[in-house]
This record gives C-alpha cells, sequence and structure tokens, in this order.
C-alpha cells in the first residue's frame, strides 16, 4: 500500500503497477482535500464489486465510488485495463492514466458526454 496523503493506493494482484501520477491528477481534478482510494484488484475480485453494485456479472477495466463530496474509491482490474488498451489505441500506461482521469471525473460529478470526452482529452494532454 502507498499512502500519499489523500490518496492511497493498494495492490491486491500479484503484478507490478505502472508508476503514473496518481497524486497530481487527482489533486489536479478533485482538489488537495479529496481523500482517494485507489485498489488494483483480481478479475474475479472486480467482477464481484461489479455484480454486487451494477448487477453485471463479470470484470470492467475501472468503477469508481463517490462515497462523499469529499470522499471516494477507484478500483481497477489491471488484467481488463491490459486487455482493453489497444482497442482504445493506447498502450497499458497510457491507458490506465485515461482510465483513472475518466474515474476522477465521475467523481466530481460528470456523466459520460461530449463535455466529459473534452475534459478526458484534456487532462490526458496535461499529464501525457
Amino acid at each position: 500500500m502507498i499512502d500519499n496523503g489523500f490518496c492511497t493506493i493498494t495492490n491486491k494482484t500479484k503484478g507490478k503497477l505502472p508508476r503514473l501520477p496518481f497524486v497530481s491528477i487527482k489533486n489536479k481534478i478533485l482538489g488537495d482535500d479529496y481523500e482517494l482510494g485507489v485498489t488494483f484488484l483480481s478479475p474475479l475480485q472486480q467482477k464481484r464489486i461489479n455484480s454486487t453494485y451494477r448487477n453485471i456479472n463479470k470484470s470492467t477495466n475501472i468503477l469508481s465510488f463517490p462515497l462523499s463530496k469529499k470522499t471516494g474509491e477507484i478500483t481497477f482490474d489491471p488484467i481488463k485495463v491490459r486487455k482493453d488498451a489497444p482497442l482504445f489505441e493506447m498502450n497499458y500506461q497510457k491507458f490506465l492514466m485515461y482510465l483513472f482521469i475518466h474515474g476522477c471525473l465521475h467523481l466530481k460529478g460528470f456523466e459520460h458526454s461530449s463535455t466529459m470526452e473534452k475534459e478526458e482529452k484534456k487532462y490526458l494532454n496535461i499529464f501525457s
């Protein structure tokens, strides 16, 4: 587990995580005082959460959960992230960053739309 103030990153997989500016991205989108938990899970663990909260009985690359106005949780299935990256014409690391930005925007209140896509591109350009 890595704890960087208000961003805690937990790896529950056997894989090594890429070095990404998680804290900087979180602070830029959600603010310095937002408490965010980021957890990397196995496909089975992610599938269970997706089934419980969304009634979808399969894994997904990312899930984001607002817990309060100033706290939230993002979970990743890194195996699914790696598998899905080519579908978006990105490598694993860039796609993971894109998904993290996507999840943070959801926590900020954005819903899928052209406005959200513009924000995703803006932040991806800032941090790429």
